[in-house]
């Protein structure tokens, strides 16, 4: 991934689980990666509303989904400590882009951890 977003400094993402060891900072990364991705669409698209933002998060999360496997072929996956922290990291996203009436949960409805 290129470039920081503008709005969002990207080292407020997922600190949970990269503070964590039971997650593989490689695959930590790419999580944070895909939050990165979402923040440029945001500001490439600039979503007029809610269904549009949701739109964007969804298929960022569906990006997460496809990690699922690698995480379990690492020993680890996505369980609480980390469905917390990427949902209150698109939350952040979210929020750094104005929409602070979107709902936390429905950021990320397409998750399947």
């Amino acid at each position: 991934m290129g470039h920081d977003t503008s709005r969002l400094d990207p080292s407020v993402l997922l600190t949970d689980m990269r503070a964590d060891p039971y997650f593989p900072d490689h695959l930590v990364e790419r999580c944070r990666e895909v939050l990165v991705s979402l923040c440029e669409r945001i500001e490439a698209r600039g979503p007029a509303d809610l269904t549009a933002l949701y739109a964007l998060t969804h298929a960022a999360t569906e990006e997460v989904n496809a990690l699922e496997e690698e995480f379990e072929a690492a020993g680890s996956e996505i369980e609480t400590v980390a469905r917390d922290d990427i949902g209150g990291s698109f939350w952040l996203v979210a929020t750094a882009y104005g929409f602070t009436d979107a709902d936390p949960e429905e950021l990320i409805a397409t998750r399947d951890w």
